[in-house]
């Protein structure tokens, strides 16, 4: 059953997903998208970098929250995609090895003045390890399509 603007409730919070993060895909993503040392050579990143180790890149870490993200919402969501992201941060690097889940929180709610059959949401994204470490934090603005553009919104 879809996920409608209506659907969600503003202080709501939702916990799930499970991501394993393996040294061939960071490999295999920096060296496509981010090919900087720390995330592309293992062993000058182990010996020389300010990580300690090889560290995924902060655009793979979004990329795997979107899988997530998806695999476990946005897949039934009555969404019309992302129309901004705001205070995207990656607090701690992401190392091959962890394992990364998703909360969200649904900070605000606005239903659409010019077209009343969506409004957007804000929400606050965090990405944890399985230690509960931070990251990835983001605020995405998404545009979901309303079950009932009569109910004002709510």
């Amino acid at each position: 059953m879809p996920v409608y603007f209506e659907d969600l409730t503003v202080g709501e919070t939702q916990s799930f997903g499970s991501y394993d993060v393996t040294e061939a895909e960071v490999l295999a993503f920096a060296e496509e998208y981010d090919p900087q040392w720390f995330h592309t050579d293992p062993e000058r990143a182990s010996e020389e970098s300010a990580f300690g180790a090889l560290a995924a890149s902060g655009w793979h870490t979004a990329a795997m929250t979107m899988r997530l993200l998806v695999d476990n919402h946005f897949s039934e969501a009555a969404s019309y995609g992302a129309v901004g992201v705001d205070e995207l941060r990656w607090p701690n690097p992401t190392f091959p090895g962890e394992t990364l889940s998703v909360t969200v929180d649904v900070l605000e709610k606005t239903p659409s003045e010019s077209t009343p059959d969506r409004g957007t949401v804000r929400t606050r994204v965090t990405t944890e390890n399985e230690a509960g470490e931070p990251k990835l934090t983001m605020e995405p603005i998404v545009l979901y399509a309303r079950r009932d553009p009569s109910t004002g919104g709510n």
